[in-house]
């Protein structure tokens, strides 16, 4: 049995323009000890996956499908049933540290909060896990700064002490979202180095959201593309990058900056914008920003077409795309 399953997730949520579908027909599994990496646009329905897995959907979001943990449903779980579970069995890191810490309370009574709530340690006991958890994480004189407070540290290490609390009673699920976002390059390898080495000792499964495709690339082992709330892509990483085949996933790959490329030259980009949720087709979701896109694109969602060993894309032009060139159609050069 999986350790997570996911069948069919589809998430409304109430904007201002009406009801709005943010993910549609979403699935994955995962298994303990393995890594996870979910990529596409702002908007594309990444984050909001992994919060409704974590149970923070906002209170008037529509949620169907199943989620299940250790055989456990959790779509439609009562909230006291989801506390239990969320900080002790489920960890996330969350993108920004700062909105992430209460900024009233000293790092380590917050580090130590999860320990006395789900472990039931008590104040010394917490305090001491703390430290040791604080130290693991690379915190220097951890114990002197138990007792300082989340503005008093930089950046990086506000993301250590993030990266404590999700760890600290031995999750067996941990979510990382854009965990490296702000921070220089050397920071950014010494988090993703921090805990990549966590989940290896610990045989934890990883969930990682990255808008870096060279983070994805070194850090999970299968991958996922998303786009308009939907999977457009989804395989081993290795595979996914040998050959993209969904058009969607060859304009991110043709968007990167290259290495060696002359000074002065102009990035592609994949044209048009990412519609507003209740503007997206019934559909493919890329549809009219896809330089393959027929008309028969707009009308229903497309089937998973297996491409190679656990390999699926979700397109029905797959021809017409390997036909022509597209890293060269789906890209348009930036003004």
């Amino acid at each position: 049995m999986p350790l997570l399953e996911v069948q069919d997730l589809r998430i409304r949520l109430q904007t201002q323009r009406g009801p709005a579908d943010a993910v549609r027909g979403v699935g994955f599994s995962l298994e303990r000890g393995q890594t996870l990496g979910l990529v596409g646009e702002s908007g594309c329905g990444k984050s909001i996956t992994v919060q409704a897995l974590m149970g923070l959907l906002p209170s008037a979001a529509h949620v169907t499908g199943s989620i299940r943990f250790e055989g456990q449903e959790l779509v439609g779980l009562p909230e006291k049933r989801y506390r239990q579970l969320r900080g002790d069995r489920m960890g996330m890191i969350f993108q920004e540290p700062m909105t992430a810490l209460n900024p009233v309370h000293t790092i380590g009574r917050q580090v130590a909060e999860p320990l006395r709530l789900h472990r039931g340690l008590s104040a010394r006991e917490a305090r001491s896990e703390a430290l040791a958890l604080l130290e693991r994480v690379g915190i220097p004189d951890a114990a002197k700064r138990l007792d300082a407070y989340p503005h008093q540290f930089s950046g990086g290490q506000r993301q250590r002490i993030v990266i404590a609390m999700a760890l600290a009673c031995g999750p067996d699920l941990l979510i990382a979202d854009e965990p490296t976002t702000a921070l220089d390059v050397t920071i950014q390898k010494q988090i993703l180095e921090l805990i990549q080495g966590l989940v290896q000792e610990r045989g934890m499964a990883l969930i990682l959201i990255s808008h870096d495709l060279g983070v994805i690339a070194q850090n999970v082992s299968r991958m996922l593309v998303m786009y308009g709330g939907t999977i457009v892509e989804s395989g081993p990483t290795a595979e996914v990058f040998a050959r993209r085949e969904h058009p969607y996933t060859q304009g991110l790959f043709a968007a990167r900056p290259a290495l060696g490329a002359p000074r002065g030259g102009r990035l592609a980009t994949i044209r048009g914008s990412v519609p507003e949720l209740v503007d997206l087709p019934p559909g493919c979701p890329f549809a009219g920003r896809c330089a393959y896109t027929a008309d028969a694109c707009f009308a229903t969602p497309p089937p998973l077409t297996s491409v190679g060993h656990e390999h699926g894309v979700r397109c029905i032009r797959l021809d017409a795309v390997r036909a022509g060139d597209a890293s060269l159609q789906v890209a348009e050069v930036a003004a």
